[in-house]
C-alpha cells in the first residue's frame, strides 16, 4: 500500500510532456484543479478525463503505475462515495436496512468519485513529468514577482519541492520500519480497524527520529556545497518559453473553452440527448 502513492515521484522519460516548461505545467495543473471544481456534470468531467488521457498518453507514463496510486486513497474514495450515497435526501430507489439509498444521492457519489480520481491523477501527473530541481525553478520563477511584497519565493519554492521530492523517501524509511517490525512479531493486518491503528502507533517514533535525521543529512549536504538561498544563485539550464510551450498552451486554453462552453449550454446539451 504504502509504494503504491506515486504523488512526489518522477517517472524518467523524454516525452513532449516531460519537456514542458515547468512553469506551463505547474499553471495548467492548477487550472486543471479549479476546472474539476467548476464542472457540475458528467459531460464536463468525461472532456477532463479525455484531456487527462490523452496527456497521459503522450507523456509514456504507463497508465498502470497512475492507476497503482489510487490504491492510497481507496478508503478515502469509498468513504466518499458512500458518504454522499447515504447522506443526500431525495428520490428513493431502494433501501439498505436503515440506510435509504436515493437517486439524487447515487448521482453524487459517483459524481464526486469521479472529480476525486481526476484530481489526484492530475495532481500526480505534474511530479510523475517535472524533474523536482525545474520542478523548484518554475514556482520559484512564478513567485518571483510577489518578491516586492516581501515574499521569499526561492525559500519557499526550495521547502515546497523538499517536501514533495522526500514524500517517496519517507514512504520508503515507512516500509522499512514495519518490514523490520513485522520480522519482530508486530502485526498489523489483523484485528479490528481501531486495533491496527493502535499497531500503527510504535512506527511514529523511529519514523520521526528517521525524518530528523534525513533533514540534518540535507542541511549538513546543502553547507557542504555553500548554498546561501537564492541571492545571486545561477542556473546551469535556464528556463525558456519554447514553440512547443505556446502550443501546449494554445490547446489547454481551448479545453478551458470547450468546457466553458459545456458549461453554458449544459441544459441545451441534456435535452438533445434526452429527445434522443
Amino acid at each position: 500500500m504504502i509504494r503504491d502513492i506515486t504523488i512526489g515521484q518522477y517517472y524518467p522519460g523524454d516525452s513532449w510532456v516531460h519537456r514542458l516548461d515547468p512553469r506551463l505545467k505547474i499553471v495548467a495543473a492548477l487550472v486543471f484543479i479549479v476546472t474539476l471544481f467548476v464542472i457540475r456534470d458528467f459531460i464536463g468531467y468525461a472532456m477532463a478525463a479525455l484531456a487527462l488521457a490523452v496527456t497521459i498518453a503522450i507523456s509514456r507514463v504507463p497508465l498502470g503505475f497512475m492507476l497503482r496510486g489510487l490504491k492510497a486513497i481507496f478508503v478515502i474514495i469509498v468513504f466518499t462515495f458512500t458518504l454522499n450515497m447515504f447522506m443526500t435526501d431525495g428520490e428513493t430507489l431502494f433501501d439498505i436496512g436503515p440506510l435509504t439509498v436515493t437517486r439524487e444521492g447515487l448521482y453524487n457519489a459517483l459524481f464526486m468519485g469521479t472529480r476525486l480520481v481526476l484530481l489526484i491523477m492530475g495532481s500526480s501527473l505534474l511530479t510523475l513529468t517535472t524533474k523536482p530541481i525545474r520542478l523548484t525553478d518554475g514556482m520559484e520563477s512564478l513567485m518571483k514577482p510577489f518578491g516586492a511584497l516581501g515574499l521569499p519565493s526561492h525559500e519557499l519554492a526550495m521547502m515546497m519541492t523538499i517536501a514533495l521530492r522526500f514524500i517517496p523517501t519517507l514512504l520508503e524509511e515507512t516500509d522499512k520500519i514495519m518490514k523490520a517490525q513485522s520480522a519482530r512479531g508486530a502485526d498489523f493486518e489483523s484485528g479490528s480497524v481501531i486495533r491496527r491503528a493502535r499497531n500503527l502507533v510504535p512506527i511514529l517514533v523511529p519514523l520521526f527520529i528517521s525524518a530528523f535525521r534525513i533533514a540534518q543529512e540535507l542541511a549538513m549536504a546543502m553547507e557542504a556545497r555553500c548554498y546561501r538561498g537564492g541571492e545571486g544563485r545561477t542556473r546551469l539550464h535556464e528556463l525558456r518559453f519554447r514553440a512547443r510551450d505556446a502550443a501546449a498552451a494554445a490547446l489547454g486554453a481551448l479545453f478551458i473553452a470547450l468546457v466553458a462552453l459545456e458549461r453554458v449550454f449544459a441544459d441545451t446539451i441534456y435535452g438533445f440527448l434526452h429527445i434522443i
